[in-house]
């Protein structure tokens, strides 16, 4: 796997991230449909993910949390807004309480996620869209784009058939948001 770009828009209050794999478009899919496949890369490895719920149909929703190095657990839910298999996905991605309420004190981020054939495999490209520029600073300062190339390195060990990879340069008070 490659992660071909990674390009901050202000203006427009966007992360943009792009990575092929030398998989079809239907197996890169399933990374994100199957929740077990999911938990493999969903968050950076020394924070892997559990869901908790997850289903890819509009209105539903999925809940799950990551767990860190020490224990601690950062939880978060998706709200899924539009899915077409396997070439696009939608959904609203959000911060929560340990109760598992939904956190109210930072806003969600928009996550639109397309998936298209290339003479080699799959190119996945991963538009964040925060509320406004100071939303986008606030979780680049939390490590997201940090976070999100380490959960997406992980995609391609999926793939191939074998286990996930466990290195990261040291522990975080906080998860890098995915």
């Amino acid at each position: 796997m490659a992660t071909i770009s990674s390009v901050k828009d202000p203006v427009n209050a966007t992360l943009t991230m792009v990575a092929e794999f030398d998989a079809p478009v239907e197996r890169v899919w399933q990374v994100w449909e199957d929740p077990r496949q999911l938990e493999r890369w969903w968050g950076p490895p020394t924070w892997p993910a559990t869901f908790e719920r997850h289903r890819l149909e509009v209105g539903s929703d999925s809940t799950y949390y990551m767990t860190g190095p020490e224990g601690e657990t950062s939880r978060g839910w998706w709200d899924i807004t539009a899915v077409d298999a396997p070439r696009r996905l939608e959904f609203t991605d959000g911060f929560a309480k340990d109760d598992g309420e939904r956190d109210t004190s930072i806003d969600p981020i928009r996550a639109v996620v397309t998936f298209e054939a290339t003479a080699t495999g799959t190119r996945m490209t991963t538009v964040s869209r925060f509320t406004d520029t100071a939303h986008l600073a606030q979780l680049e300062e939390m490590g997201m784009e940090e976070g999100m190339t380490l959960a997406m390195g992980q995609i391609e060990g999926i793939l191939a058939g074998s286990s996930v990879g466990s290195a990261q340069s040291g522990p975080r008070s906080q998860p890098p948001r995915v």
